[in-house]
């Protein structure tokens, strides 16, 4: 931890303009203040990882288990996205002597995280069926270590974030969301080598090792994020201050001007975005021939596109323009990343699949930076977590109803086409993934229409009042 601390003061040397997010910092708000906080994030990104990538492989390939199953356990931690507004509420609105808001709800997270990956790798151990302890009581123990992450995950996020709007200014949250982002995908990145690292060759007491690390680095990185962050404001939390029910809350906050329809444009676009995320590389490998290390390089380049529209999104926040305006043009090319995609195929172009791929990282990013900066900017006394929560329980809520149907109507479509059922001209492999990626285009297209009047609503503001800065800003 003193090693952490004598880093974060060495960066704060060098010259601003060099630094990453370095004009984000004030006197009360530090760039090592900062970057610490944004650790819960690299924690989040690190357990995102070892579910979506990591554990869903060596389940399937080295563990032997059926594909249904993994999808299924994978999954069960969005359960408790729906739940977030509810804890962002709870976070507003906590009692405690000790005068903390968001601490407490973040540290519960944590432990939930640490739990659920401490007790993991013994349950999916059990699942693979390499015990004495009969088959139900496998399921149910790898159903709770799963759904403790996610319930960490979620709870962490959500007053993570919460916690870092109350401390910006709001002249700095934009950068501020952008800089959370870039540390999420810094710790999915990060992890994901070290994991690949540290689990070759494969073995299950290695993957034990791995997992328990992981949970001891959450605790770890999650108590520096902490540290020293939100000041005690015991009058703001006695617990005999009055508080409004959560169901009052949430009707005060949805009864302001055009939340409803942002919320159903957060939605509609959140499953426009997600429906390809399990079905891309397959496509790449199946229907283009592409080799595994050649699909691997998918993830960079989305990654890569997502960097760049941190990038731009900021620059374009810093000169006034509406975050509704950014998040349209995220969509307006994400219509052509899926058309790329689409046409990928007939002209059997790879370049124009990475192409694609790239476009989709960059425009979803537009779309989910822009929105996260404009629930950030909603300006309601003592609403802020659940404001938070609100849009982090729409896009988990979705993503995760995004890739399931995704996956269901590929394999759906897939099925019948290639037995002939709808056609000769559509028989054939490919059509199964042509399907998901135009109900995108029309999802896309949903969209813009649900985002039309916010563009254009005199309630909304644009982020302005940002001084211009350059390098420093980056990818924010």
């Amino acid at each position: 931890m003193m090693q952490f601390f004598k880093t974060a003061k060495a960066w704060t040397r060098i010259n601003p303009r060099f630094l990453p997010f370095a004009d984000v910092a004030t006197a009360d708000l530090p760039l090592s203040r900062l970057l610490r906080l944004s650790l819960f994030q690299v924690t989040v990104g690190m357990a995102a990882t070892l579910l979506i990538g990591t554990l869903n492989r060596v389940m399937i390939v080295e563990m032997g288990m059926s594909a249904w199953m993994v999808a299924l356990m994978v999954a069960l931690p969005l359960i408790f996205a729906p739940f977030r507004a509810l804890i962002g509420y709870r976070s507003d609105t906590h009692r405690s002597i000790l005068g903390w808001k968001r601490v407490p709800y973040i540290w519960i997270g944590t432990w939930l995280q640490f739990g659920g990956l401490a007790i993991m790798p013994f349950a999916l151990i059990l699942l693979s069926g390499d015990t004495h302890w009969p088959i139900w009581f496998s399921y149910i123990a790898s159903a709770v270590a799963f759904l403790l992450v996610g319930a960490g995950m979620q709870t962490t996020q959500t007053a993570g974030l919460a916690l870092a709007t109350d401390l910006a200014e709001p002249k700095n949250r934009p950068r501020v969301v952008a800089m959370m982002y870039v540390m999420l995908l810094v710790g999915m990145v990060v992890s994901g080598i070290v994991f690949s690292l540290l689990l070759k060759p494969f073995t299950q007491v290695q993957l034990v090792q791995v997992i328990q690390g992981a949970a001891s680095v959450t605790l770890l990185l999650n108590l520096i994020a902490l540290w020293k962050q939100e000041v005690r404001q015991p009058h703001k939390t006695h617990p005999n201050i009055e508080r409004p029910a959560f169901s009052e809350s949430w009707k005060t906050f949805m009864a302001m001007p055009q939340v409803k329809r942002f919320l159903i444009m957060l939605g509609l676009g959140t499953i426009a975005f997600s429906m390809q995320d399990v079905i891309l590389e397959p496509y790449g490998g199946e229907i283009l021939g592409l080799s595994v290390s050649a699909t691997s390089l998918l993830t960079a380049l989305i990654s890569g596109g997502s960097l760049l529209a941190f990038v731009l999104s900021a620059r374009w926040l810093v000169k006034g323009i509406n975050a509704y305006r950014i998040a349209s043009i995220g969509l307006l090319i994400g219509l052509l990343a899926f058309t790329s995609v689409i046409f990928s195929e007939p002209l059997n172009s790879a370049t124009l699949f990475r192409v694609g791929a790239f476009l989709i990282g960059f425009s979803g990013g537009l779309f989910a930076v822009s929105t996260l900066t404009i629930a950030m900017s909603i300006e309601q006394e003592n609403m802020t977590g659940m404001v938070i929560g609100a849009w982090g329980a729409v896009t988990a809520t979705c993503s995760g109803i995004g890739m399931s149907i995704g996956g269901v109507i590929r394999d759906g479509v897939s099925t019948l086409a290639t037995s002939g059922a709808i056609g000769p001209v559509l028989n054939g492999a490919g059509t199964g993934y042509s399907v998901v990626y135009h109900i995108e285009i029309y999802l896309l297209f949903a969209t813009l229409v649900a985002l039309g009047p916010l563009v254009a609503s005199r309630h909304q503001r644009s982020v302005s009042g940002i001084k211009k800065f350059g390098l420093a800003d980056f990818p924010g």
